[in-house]
């Protein structure tokens, strides 16, 4: 009723009769909910979504679990002549370690399974607590979906009255914005893959590389508190039957969510939930409040790269920073024990599982709607970009808080909107390891010129679509960025590191449009190491490569700045 009580076209998805569907009863079902050797009870974990990775399988589950627990992935072979899992013998069945797990939103965790074996099927992985029981009922119907992750809509977020939905398959321009009439969203209570249920359907009003706006309907806007749960997807449009009924909603794993209160100090992540509908006026314009919280934060997307994180957080946080937002993009090296150390010294640094491989664009975008009710500046930079302020070291000027200050200048300007910085690239400079003192002090040979540019932004004055290339944003109309000259600020961008730190680089890139190093794709670029190649083997000399200019700028600033003066000691070694 909540939904049909709308003024916005409204399809159903299926005419169906009711039917009562009573569950089967099976010894598995009856002892599904406890453990042998009298375990404490406990609730059945319930996959409701799949993603199939080219790497792996994303399983998005419902149910209570600790920490301290461990996850199994249980894999079910299909039979040739049958719609259902068989549990007949043990050699019908793979149990597998779960890769990882975390918390997701309010509804659900996740869990990354490795790909089924063959014959088995993606739609058929279950999840158990290890030594426990199944937690499904038997027999396993295998008619689950299981979304490719080239096609999915994986994320939204609410911005005052509109919806921004993040979508992986469009197959838009990049950095480019694309015309907004050929989509519309589609709200609901049904489930998309199964046409069924009520679906209320709006228009798109901006779309650019993965992120697509909608107006939300009027019936959740007038009551934000009743649209719990309520899912969301995206469809492609004909504008000659603008809300055609017989158009297939494009997959999707998304749910509307009410922001919550943690329970708990410690968890699988310091989650800062979305603003969301039952926040919608948070997300106006500053002109309507008097105050953010921040002058200055962060955003940053990373991948195990939790040793660089101390460093990077002490350093830029004594140069003005005050929030942090990491946006983890499925690490696996105690990326959390790391953010809770640094919150027990009084950083505020929150972490936010981010589960879509090569969405870094998108996530800088759903970073700066988060960041927007906080923040009067969001820098979006890399934990291995320093800023570096030559002309206060060089005169002796007091350096902390510059970089807050620098921002701060242009807080109340009516035109400049973003303040970019340009980047110095350095290299290995010699070292065969990674410098214990860290990356300022231990790396001093660089290239000589600059390579581009990392910014600053209020996000307040993006433009709508959020379109950004990583290094800069594309501002509302009016509004321009400032270039600052590098003899006042830099960016030392800590890019070609040892073998073995950049290594580890090679496998793994977040750039939506930056290719893999093992791509045959733009040899040229500036986004590849010169000479590399395309396999992860070290070249000859790399600890010398990358080395025109020694600058020991930084490097002199931060010794005299945070060493001990009686021990020489850093704070993050």
């Amino acid at each position: 009723m909540f939904l049909s009580s709308d003024r916005f076209p409204i399809r159903s998805t299926s005419v169906r009769r009711p039917v009562l569907r009573v569950p089967r009863l099976s010894l598995s079902s009856m002892t599904s909910f406890h453990y042998p050797n009298n375990r404490r009870l406990s609730r059945p974990l319930k996959v409701e979504n799949r993603v199939l990775f080219p790497d792996h399988l994303l399983l998005m589950f419902s149910g209570k679990i600790e920490l301290s627990e461990n996850l199994e992935c249980v894999y079910y072979k299909v039979s040739s002549n049958s719609s259902q899992a068989t549990e007949e013998d043990g050699e019908e069945i793979v149990i597998q370690p779960v890769m990882s797990a975390d918390e997701y939103d309010k509804f659900r965790w996740i869990a990354r399974c490795p790909p089924p074996p063959l014959n088995y099927s993606a739609a058929a992985v279950s999840l158990r607590r290890r030594g426990g029981v199944d937690d499904y009922d038997w027999p396993l119907r295998i008619n689950q979906t299981v979304h490719s992750w080239e096609r999915v809509v994986y994320e939204a977020a609410i911005d005052g009255n509109m919806a921004v939905l993040f979508v992986k398959g469009l197959n838009l321009r990049p950095h480019k914005e694309s015309d907004p009439t050929q989509f519309r969203c589609q709200f609901g209570l049904g489930s998309w893959d199964k046409d069924e249920g009520f679906a209320l359907m709006t228009e798109a009003v901006s779309a650019a590389q993965e992120v697509v706006r909608c107006s939300l309907p009027r019936s959740i806007r007038k009551n934000p508190e009743k649209a719990q749960g309520i899912r969301v997807t995206l469809l492609h449009a004909d504008n000659s039957d603008r809300f055609a009924g017989d158009r297939q909603p494009m997959p999707s794993v998304v749910r509307i969510q009410k922001s919550r209160k943690r329970r708990n100090q410690r968890r699988s992540k310091d989650y800062v939930p979305l603003p969301s509908v039952a926040r919608l006026r948070s997300f106006r314009s500053s002109r309507q409040r008097k105050h953010r919280k921040y002058e200055l934060c962060a955003c940053t997307m990373l991948w195990n790269q939790a040793s660089a994180l101390r460093e990077w957080i002490m350093y830029h946080s004594w140069l003005g920073v005050e929030r942090w937002f990491i946006y983890d993009n499925n690490s696996d090296d105690g990326i959390q024990d790391v953010i809770d150390e640094l919150k027990l010294q009084n950083y505020n640094v929150s972490r936010h599982t981010w589960p879509w491989i090569k969405t870094q664009e998108a996530g800088f975008s759903h970073c700066a709607l988060r960041a927007r009710k906080e923040c009067e500046w969001v820098g979006f930079f890399d934990v291995d970009e320093f800023f570096y302020f030559p002309r206060h070291h060089r005169n002796g000027l007091p350096a902390q808080n510059s970089l807050r200050s620098l921002v701060s200048n242009f807080s109340s300007s009516g035109t400049i909107a973003e303040v970019r910085t340009a980047c110095h690239s350095f290299g290995p400079s010699g070292l065969s390891s990674p410098p214990a003192e860290g990356v300022t002090v231990g790396y001093t040979c660089r290239l000589q010129s600059p390579e581009r540019h990392k910014s600053i932004v209020r996000p307040e004055l993006l433009n709508d679509t959020l379109l950004n290339v990583v290094h800069h944003f594309q501002l509302k109309e009016g509004l321009r960025h400032l270039n600052v000259p590098e003899s006042d600020v830099i960016i030392n961008h800590y890019k070609y590191q040892v073998w073995e730190t950049f290594r580890s680089k090679f496998f793994r890139r977040v750039a939506t449009y930056v290719v893999d190093w093992q791509e045959n794709q733009n040899q040229g670029s500036k986004d590849r190491a010169p000479g590399l190649g395309t396999e992860a083997v070290e070249p000859p000399n790399w600890r010398l490569q990358f080395c025109e200019v020694w600058d020991t700028g930084l490097r002199d600033f931060v010794l005299a700045n945070f060493a001990d003066p009686a021990t020489g000691d850093l704070p993050w070694k």
